[in-house]
């Protein structure tokens, strides 16, 4: 008979809430969890990376699509917290189902996103909502399970010596930085360039995968039944062999998604130290095309029309010395040189390999008339922005700006009115300036954004445009070169130094197809689509929005 005046015993603490059975010694468990937490952190952060690089790179548009990414991944990791509480119970089977999960999706992640935009074409018409969907879902899936890992993490280090929570804290979070800064850094400098984005995120998930089995599996393993350890390590095997499966076949699958992407004709795949390079056809009669990070940059169908507009109006004055910005193709200086006068054309481009490029393949070279021999030209490779601050004033007749469209983020710096009060300095008095300013149909406030940069960097400028091929190169930030309803242009700014420079075509000899009546009828058309009340584009506050 149970005597109810006795004094009870307090009930003995469930198996979860006990000391850790472990193989090692507390201190060297403890030392191994922290380990743990610094390579999950690591990887953790470069699957973000991974995501955020893509999606600018398929979307363009960084800045929004870092935004989204992050600020989804980080709303993800808060839910991933709350939601692990219901794991602590069982905190080593739990932590190590989330590795194999966040091994398998993240791993992945980069190999599915470039499936989709490779064979469901453009991202940003009707049909990009799916992949766009797709992108917010790796996000918040990736976001979910790194933040399940610190508390279940938490739970473990506890397990084998409980210590006050400020301190344990502490510890778990200052190997969680360390570890993001290490996987901050090795993505670009290592994976990125070594490996690429495909394989570099195959890498990182193997890496997790056998973090996480291995502390479960090795240090932990007396806190699961047979069963889970079974369990775990056929997953663990299972991932790690799909994705050492996948990193064989990477490239195969790189070829054929950059076949579905650009077609069979592709010649030339290289990825330089500042973007991919594509480039087909130019053989057998195909019409060679460039491709920059996916954008139709060049198209051997209509680039002449794009050029002559670009270069010859500038040209109709003093124009011993020419700075062609960008252009690295050397089809711009193609043009200047078709001048009589030139005396020095200096063409500078961020890129070295494209430089390369149009110097050593016969298509290209052939298609920029092997300007590259001509000893009239220079080139310098670098920041168009930061070279323009050391280059000296009045140096140059002409500037031609032959670069990426302005709604592309990484080229706003170089449509902002601190770059073309850079400009302005280069320019000799009564020097001209040539802009490409992006569609004027179909991105109207883009184009006058830019005609109001520049008016406010003390140029003035004078707008024309002029239509191109149904499928005309210079893809905006959505990176499409499809058809457009109401056709194709290109828009244009010529600005003067001093005063409003006529948009006049040199005189004798005519060169190219452009007339003195399509260029004025097509300025006439241009100043027909201006949107009034425009504000200036800096550094500070770019205003290049699609």
């Amino acid at each position: 008979m149970i005597d109810p005046h006795a004094p009870s015993r307090p009930a003995a603490p469930p198996s979860w809430r006990g000391p850790a059975r472990l193989p090692v010694r507390p201190d060297t468990g403890r030392l191994l969890v922290l380990a743990c937490v610094f390579v999950c952190a690591a990887c953790g952060l470069v699957y973000e990376l991974e995501l955020v690089a893509l999606a600018s790179y398929l979307i363009g548009d960084s800045v929004t699509q870092a935004s989204v990414i992050l600020s989804v991944m980080v709303f993800a990791m808060g839910v991933g917290s709350l939601a692990a509480k219901r794991l602590r119970r069982h905190a080593a089977a739990g932590f190590g189902a989330v590795e194999v999960v966040l091994a398998l999706v993240g791993g992945c992640s980069a190999l599915a996103l470039y499936a989709v935009f490779a064979w469901t074409g453009d991202w940003g018409g009707v049909w990009g909502y799916g992949p766009r969907c797709l992108l917010v879902a790796f996000s918040l899936a990736i976001g979910l399970l790194i933040g399940a890992e610190v508390p279940l993490l938490m739970e473990l280090i506890q397990r084998i010596r409980r210590q006050d929570a400020g301190r344990a804290v502490a510890d778990l979070f200052a190997a969680d930085y360390v570890g993001a800064l290490v996987g901050g850094l090795a993505f670009p400098f290592l994976l990125l360039p070594f490996l690429g984005q495909l394989t570099g995120a195959l890498l990182t998930g193997a890496v997790n995968v056998v973090a996480g089995g291995a502390l479960v599996l090795g240090l932990f393993r007396g806190d699961l039944t047979r069963r889970a350890r079974w369990l775990l390590m056929v997953a663990n095997v299972a991932v790690l062999g799909v994705l050492a499966a996948t990193a064989v076949l990477v490239d195969d699958f790189e070829r054929a998604a950059r076949q579905a992407v650009y077609g069979k004709g592709v010649r030339v795949a290289l990825q330089s130290d500042v973007q991919e390079i594509v480039l087909t056809g130019g053989t057998h009669g195909r019409p060679l095309d460039l491709f920059l990070d996916g954008r139709l940059r060049i198209s051997g169908r209509d680039e002449r029309r794009y050029h002559e507009a670009l270069v010859h109006p500038a040209m109709n004055g003093p124009h011993a010395r020419v700075l062609v910005l960008g252009g690295g193709d050397g089809l711009a200086a193609r043009e200047v040189l078709r001048h009589p006068g030139v005396r020095r054309v200096h063409i500078v481009d961020l890129d070295p390999a494209v430089v390369r490029l149009a110097r050593q393949d016969p298509a290209l070279a052939a298609l920029n008339g092997h300007v590259y021999a001509d000893p009239r030209v220079r080139v310098s490779t670098g920041d168009a922005f930061h070279w323009l601050r050391r280059a000296p004033t009045a140096s140059y007749d002409v500037v031609i700006s032959d670069l990426p469209d302005p709604g592309i983020t990484a080229s706003a710096k170089l449509y902002s009115q601190e770059f073309y009060g850079l400009t302005r300095q280069v320019l000799t008095d009564g020097g001209r300036l040539a802009v490409h300013a992006g569609p004027v149909r179909t991105r109207p406030r883009v184009f006058w954004t830019v005609e109001a940069t520049l008016r406010a960097a003390g140029l003035r400028p004078a707008p024309y445009r002029v239509g191109g091929d149904v499928t005309g190169f210079g893809a905006g930030p959505d990176r499409t070169a499809s058809p457009s309803p109401v056709g194709h242009d290109w828009g244009f700014l010529l600005a003067g130094r001093d005063d409003r420079p006529p948009l006049r075509l040199p005189g004798a000899p005519r060169l190219g197809t452009l007339t003195q009546e399509m260029l004025t009828g097509d300025a006439r058309a241009a100043v027909r689509t201006r949107v009034p009340g425009l504000a200036a584009s800096t550094l500070v506050h770019p205003r290049y929005t699609r």
